[in-house]
Formats: structure tokens, C-alpha cells, sequence
């Protein structure tokens, strides 16, 4: 059998561990020239394909793939772009399989999330109907934590490392100024529709932190949240409140939309802390201080959880392998065998399940109040954020790479998107 050529590329929002996903997918195909002779990535992800600008990583040293293991962000580029259904626009799936055949790519492998995951099917779809066949891997990731069948999600685990620890600091912060100044500090995280980043803030009550948590899982109830926030100062002196970016009303509006929408038709969020900082000042004239992780919180490499990397990584290395073994239209999962001590195994996902499914908070890992972890959610989250795993460290930064990202020759007309 004659090697073919892989492609690559990146989806949806970056995480400090999806470079280590690509790290994962390119060491595993260079251990397989027989197989795969060279793994072509998308520069800003699907758009890559499509307007046939791809990037040769066989470019690059191995001394830098291997330096991708612990640099945050998307190495390639990333970008939203939703490719529409095919009865829609059958034009750029088509136009898909026209790259891949151009430049003898048999391999697909697709790291993202649930829209990306969809994707992956249909190019596994239609490159059978038009007669190329291509081996279609979706490789996992999201720090939302939403994609079913998994476990959890590559990019999760860092993320709720960083927003724990975060909270948890804050909040020393506030007590010891809550006497005299800030009595709510107000910490908005990601998360739409899925409240997993939230949670991890819950962890902190464990060292003494009174904490509320707002998820997307449970409408946002006014009366009942400024209660809690007045009974949790007058017993501890202060509170820190989690709120997820999609915490909504019970009519379903969302505490932070704009009003605007993104490039997958999801409504714009920002601005969930402000909104319920003033709420609280209103209701009870606290003094607050409120902040938005943002892009920090899925940047921040320096504190990654150890488990993490190694399931991003893994996940890499399994998508080539079931390409290998003839396997298409799946997805490497991780598989919990158990919490303590916590031990995993690699699955398999078939696309057809995966695409378009969001994974909700279990209603047993929330408090009954509505604004808390359970024990079993503690059980759940802890094992995901043992371990550190620094990157190398240089004048007092940390050493990140930047590959070379060498352009391949295009040998198609243009395309317009």
C-alpha cells in the first residue's frame, strides 16, 4: 500500500492543551512513514482546506512538534466557520475532497468540538459517495466539557485547574478585606449552555470559601439568589459568586446576550459578572469587585492540569491509530475505569453519536439549592485536575514555540467562501 498524506487542522476556541492533541496526531503519523507520508495542516483550521492554504509540518524539527506538548493556543491557527449542511452547500464538501484528492491526503483528522465533530461525518460521507474515500478522525476538544460519550473533554481539565485555583484565590483575597471594602467578588467563566467550568469553581468550599454557582443548567431565580448571597455574607463576612456565561432566566434569555450572533448562529455572551455584581449592589448595597476569565482561562498553559495534557495527547496518538487500523467516522474517547485511585483507557465514539449532542451537567452533581457541587461532582472533577506539567521556563516566561508554518504549493483554482 502507498502512503498517503494526512490532514490536520484546528476548530472552534483554542485551549492550553489542544496543541498537545496536534503534538499527539503528528509524532504517532511520523512513527508510520509507511502509512502516512506527510501531515498537512489547515492554517486557521477548516478554512485551510477549503481555500487550499496548508501548512507541510513535515517543516518542522522534531525537537519543535514535540515543544507543542506544552504550548497553549492553536499552533496552525483556528477559526469559527460552521460549514453548512449538505443539501445546503454541497459545494464545499466537495470542494474539501477536491483539496484532499490534489494533494493525496487518504487521512482526516479534525480536533474540535460538536460542530466539528459533525463535520468529520459528513466529509467521511460524502468522500465515499464521490468516490474518494477518506478516513475521517475526530479528535476531542472543548473546555466546555459538552461533547457526550467521553468521559471529559481535552482542554477541560486545565481550565477548571485555573478557575479553581483562581476562585480560590480571590477569595483569600476578599477575606481578608471584607471587614472594611469588598464583601462579593463575582467571577464569569465560559460555559453556554453547560455549567462543567462553573463547577470546578465549587471546589474552593472545601478550604472554608463560601461560594454560589450560577449554571446554564438551572434558571437564574433573582429573589433566591440575593437570599443566598445575604445569608452566606452575614455567616462568613464575604462570598465569591461563579457565574457561567450562559446562566438565563426562566424564559430563557440569558443573563449577558447582546442581542448578536456569532458565526455558528450561537447569540454573543459577555457580560454575565457586571450584570450580577449590580444586581447584588442594588439589593444589598455590598461593596463588589467582578472579573471575566475570558481568554485566560483556556490560555493558561503555565497551570495545566497534568491529566490533561496526557489525555490531549493521547487522544492525538488513538485518532491516528484508528485511522491506521482501517477505523472512520470516529472518535477517540477517554474512558474512566475509576475515581480513586483515578485510572482511564482509551474508547470509541461513532461520529453518528457524537455530532450535535451536547453533555449537560448531571442534575445529581448540582446542590439541591441550585447554587453548589455535590460530593459525587467533586468525585467527578477532582481526578481532572491533578498534576502539574510546566512548560520549560526562560527569563522568567514561559518558553513557548512557533513553528515555521511552511506554506504547501496549491495546485487548484481559487475559492471563494
Amino acid at each position: 500500500m502507498t502512503a498517503q498524506n494526512a490532514f490536520y487542522a484546528q476548530s472552534g476556541g483554542v485551549t492550553a492543551v489542544i496543541n498537545a492533541s496536534a503534538c499527539g496526531v503528528i509524532e504517532t503519523a511520523r512513527q508510520h512513514p509507511e502509512q502516512i507520508a506527510k501531515v498537512y495542516a489547515g492554517r486557521n483550521g477548516i478554512i485551510g482546506a477549503l481555500t487550499e492554504d496548508l501548512i507541510d509540518t513535515s517543516a518542522e524539527s522534531d525537537a519543535a512538534i514535540a515543544a507543542l506538548r506544552y504550548t497553549p493556543s492553536g499552533a496552525f491557527g483556528s477559526c469559527r466557520y460552521k460549514l453548512k449542511s449538505l443539501e445546503a452547500n454541497r459545494r464545499e464538501y466537495e470542494r474539501l475532497i477536491e483539496v484532499f484528492k490534489a494533494h493525496d491526503i487518504g487521512y482526516f483528522f479534525y480536533n474540535g468540538g460538536g460542530d466539528s465533530a459533525d463535520t468529520c461525518h459528513k466529509v467521511s460521507q460524502l468522500s465515499e459517495t464521490l468516490g474518494y474515500p477518506v478516513q475521517a478522525i475526530h479528535i476531542p476538544k472543548t473546555v466546555d466539557n459538552d461533547l457526550p460519550i467521553t468521559d471529559n473533554c481535552p482542554g477541560f481539565g486545565s481550565v477548571a485547574k485555573y478557575i479553581a485555583t483562581s476562585a480560590l484565590e480571590a477569595s483569600f483575597d476578599v477575606r481578608s478585606m471584607a471587614k472594611t471594602s469588598t464583601k462579593v467578588f463575582v467571577l464569569e467563566v465560559m460555559g453556554r449552555h453547560a455549567g462543567w467550568i462553573a463547577a470546578a469553581g465549587g471546589l474552593i468550599e472545601d478550604q472554608g470559601m463560601p461560594v454560589l454557582i450560577l449554571f446554564p443548567e438551572v434558571d437564574f431565580d433573582q429573589a433566591r439568589f440575593i437570599a443566598a448571597v445575604k445569608d452566606k455574607v452575614e455567616r462568613h463576612g464575604f462570598c465569591t459568586v461563579v457565574v457561567s456565561e450562559g446562566a438565563k432566566y426562566a424564559d430563557g434569555r440569558f443573563l449577558a446576550e447582546q442581542g448578536t450572533r456569532d458565526a455558528f448562529g450561537h447569540a454573543q455572551l459577555g457580560g454575565a459578572a457586571p450584570v450580577v455584581a449590580n444586581l447584588v449592589k442594588e439589593a444589598l448595597g455590598y461593596k463588589f469587585h467582578w472579573a471575566v476569565a475570558d481568554y485566560l482561562q483556556r490560555a493558561a498553559r503555565h497551570l495545566a492540569s497534568k491529566t490533561d495534557v496526557e489525555q490531549a495527547y493521547a487522544m492525538g496518538r488513538a485518532g491516528v491509530e484508528f485511522a491506521l487500523a482501517g477505523h472512520n467516522a470516529v472518535m477517540p474517547t477517554i474512558k474512566r475505569l475509576s475515581n480513586d485511585p483515578y485510572a482511564w483507557e482509551v474508547g470509541e465514539a461513532p461520529l453518528a453519536e457524537v455530532a450535535n449532542v451536547e453533555k449537560f451537567m448531571p442534575r445529581d452533581f448540582i446542590a439541591a439549592d441550585g447554587f453548589g457541587i455535590t460530593p459525587a461532582c467533586k468525585e467527578y472533577l477532582l481526578p481532572l485536575i491533578q498534576g502539574e506539567d510546566y512548560p520549560p521556563f526562560e527569563h522568567g516566561l514561559p518558553n513557548y514555540v512557533t513553528l515555521r508554518n511552511v506554506a504547501v504549493e496549491r495546485k487548484l483554482a481559487p475559492f471563494a467562501l
